[in-house]
């Protein structure tokens, strides 16, 4: 797991060692225990690498690393299947150095060219410089687990694991990208490509990017899709095999290491399968790692010991007391672009404990999305079955909700989900799962702003990924938005982000792309079994193995008490920050609404918690990165 850089001149300027190393500088935090940099004889191409050792921890395992006098790579991530690709290339006459997986992609370029990617089970991002054919090839692996961000344009091609380094270089000028801001307010997250800088781009998710010097052509090509078309008709005892039988060899792929590794323990049903199945695999106690609240609605400290005691792990439980004022600005600036989910402070604490212990930890992260874990998903079944009652909810259930919208949080979910039910059911599943709604967003957009992006609508950078499914079924549907909306762009970067902050890496069994190719083969049905069964398959697959009341217990989710914290200690912050003058100067919202959210949630009549939350991140991120 480490942090990788580059710079590419496709103009008559060469790059310097000093560039790259102010990139790698930028991201020291992803790679403490090595650094390291390459510039071509030709001075064209400037490669840049931080390291931190998981696999073969010895000085062969250094980057930018050399193959055949011929290829040099930068390389962030893992690769799971390397040993059985080594045996492959060793059988065909490859010689490799080092006991590295970093090694064995540049083998597999060699062989293979672009479709080296179909041998690579695991996580990556990475760049490979081919001397002879003056080419780059980058490529980020399926689920964007491991982030690739950067600059293009006629003279120059600047990358990086977080962008951030891109910021050091003197070509590219710093400007907020106002549409990304737009998006952002509606999701929570910059929606791929974008990153909120003007021309700084993510590399979607099975994608690569190949670079010809020669030409100065750069290709984009996806690689790989996940498709929900192709269902298995299995019962249920083969589906839970099957199950049962992937998770595992996912679950013992990742387990390999050089370095102590560990399993974050939430006590929910994913994590705790992980944990179930690291200990039937190890020989010594797994080391899990559980953080708790005081506020107890959002403390599961119970649950992770149920499993800890129940597989005999070297437990490691705290409880901690957020400082939200000092947290906020650490956070922004790692996380770079506009972020608003309030789990990505609960996902760094409890990494910042679980990295005194260990450098690697399995999470369960991807549950949720291979088996229909969501209350949206649920809402989002109850919806194509409510449509029969168009009438009802017209005369009835809409003038209600409405009327009660601004004075409670629940009838104010209901409104949206009421007034959205004759629109097409992908438009209604992102009005339901937004933050800032078109609504909403038309009452507090100043007049410039909302003449600028009322033609851009939000909704539909979700929306439009329904059809790409390949399926028909609209619960398939949904999950294939998640996983190429939510999924990489909030999930995978808060994972990425928060563990790479406090130099530990994160794995993640449930997001193996072949348990995936396996999972999207399940029919709906068995995922959410009648209106609100979630993950019920799973749940099956699991009961064997784990406690009955872990697998049926109400979901709790992963975060922590913003509304109390902005009717609390972060009240003053709240209104000083956002009604600022500073804040009003940039002319994006109207203070008066602004102030009438801030006053209603204060007063308890509708939590605007998430609203305010993602406001003060925005605001904290144009402090820092533009002030």
């Amino acid at each position: 797991m480490c942090g990788i850089t580059g710079k590419i001149y496709f103009d008559n300027n060469t790059v310097k060692e000093s560039d790259v190393l102010a990139m790698n500088e930028a991201i020291i935090h992803r790679g403490p225990d090595d650094g390291g940099v390459y510039v071509s004889n030709d001075k064209k191409v400037g490669l840049g690498h931080r390291r931190l050792s998981i696999i073969d921890l010895s000085p062969l395992g250094h980057q930018p690393m050399e193959y055949y006098n011929r290829y040099r790579i930068v390389f962030n991530g893992e690769i799971y299947n390397f040993q059985e690709k080594r045996e492959m290339l060793l059988a065909e006459g490859y010689t490799f150095k080092s006991k590295s997986d970093t090694e064995i992609i540049m083998a597999l370029y060699d062989k293979f060219g672009k479709n080296c990617l179909s041998h690579l089970r695991g996580m990556f991002a990475f760049a490979i410089y081919d001397e002879k054919e003056q080419t780059v090839f980058c490529a980020r692996d399926r689920v964007g687990k491991k982030p690739f961000k950067y600059y293009l344009d006629k003279n120059v091609f600047i990358f990086a694991s977080e962008l951030k380094a891109i910021l050091t270089q003197k070509e590219y000028e710093k400007s907020p990208d106002y549409l990304a801001i737009h998006h952002f307010l509606t999701l929570q997250y910059c929606p791929t490509p974008l990153t909120g800088f003007k021309n700084i781009k993510k590399l979607e998710p099975a994608h690569y990017l190949f670079v010809d010097l020669k030409t100065k052509k750069v290709e984009k090509k996806r690689y790989w899709k996940l498709d929900y078309s192709q269902k298995l008709d299995l019962s249920e005892d083969e589906w839970k095999k099957k199950i049962a039988d992937k998770l595992e060899e996912a679950v013992r792929l990742r387990m390999i290491s050089d370095v102590p590794i560990g399993a974050f323990l939430s006590g929910g049903i994913d994590s705790s399968a992980v944990v179930a199945m690291m200990s039937k695999l190890s020989t010594s106690p797994v080391k899990t790692f559980t953080i708790g609240f005081s506020e107890k609605r959002y403390d599961e400290t119970d649950y992770a010991k149920e499993i800890a005691d129940k597989f005999k792990t070297d437990h490691h439980e705290f409880i901690v007391e957020p400082q939200a004022l000092e947290i906020i600005p650490f956070l922004v600036k790692h996380f770079e672009e506009p972020y608003a989910d309030k789990s990505a402070l609960p996902t760094y604490y409890v990494s910042k404990i679980t990295r005194e212990h260990v450098t690697v930890a399995l999470s369960g992260d991807g549950g949720d999305e291979n088996f229909g874990g969501y209350a949206r998903h649920s809402i989002q079944k109850f919806s194509f079955w409510y449509e029969n009652f168009s009438g009802l909810n017209r005369f009835l259930v809409l003038p209600i909700t409405k009327f009660f919208s601004q004075q409670s949080t629940l009838m104010n979910r209901l409104y949206r989900f009421a007034k959205t039910l004759p629109e097409k059911y992908d438009y209604r599943y992102v009005n339901y799962i937004c933050y800032f709604s078109n609504e909403l967003k038309n009452r507090i957009y100043s007049d410039d702003f909302k003449k600028k992006f009322q033609k851009f609508d939000s909704y539909y950078s979700v929306a439009k990924k329904f059809k790409e499914s390949a399926s028909e079924d609209r619960l398939d549907q949904t999950m294939y938005a998640d996983f190429m909306t939510y999924l990489p762009d909030d999930l995978m970067a808060k994972a990425d982000i928060d563990t790479m902050a406090v130099s530990l890496e994160s794995r993640s069994p449930f997001l193996d792309h072949e348990f995936l190719e396996l999972t999207a083969k399940i029919p709906a049905k068995l995922k959410i079994k009648g209106l609100n069964n979630k993950k019920y398959i799973l749940k099956k697959t699991l009961e064997d193995i784990l406690p009955k009341d872990i697998l049926y217990r109400k979901k709790m989710g992963f975060g922590v008490p913003i509304d109390v914290w902005l009717r609390g200690e972060l009240k003053d912050y709240a209104y000083a920050t956002l009604l600022c003058e500073k804040a009003l100067k940039r002319n994006l919202f109207k203070k008066e609404e602004i102030k009438k959210i801030l006053d209603a949630h204060m007063q308890g009549k509708v939590s605007y918690a998430q609203q305010i939350w993602a406001l003060l991140m925005l605001e904290k991120w144009f402090n820092i990165f533009f002030d």
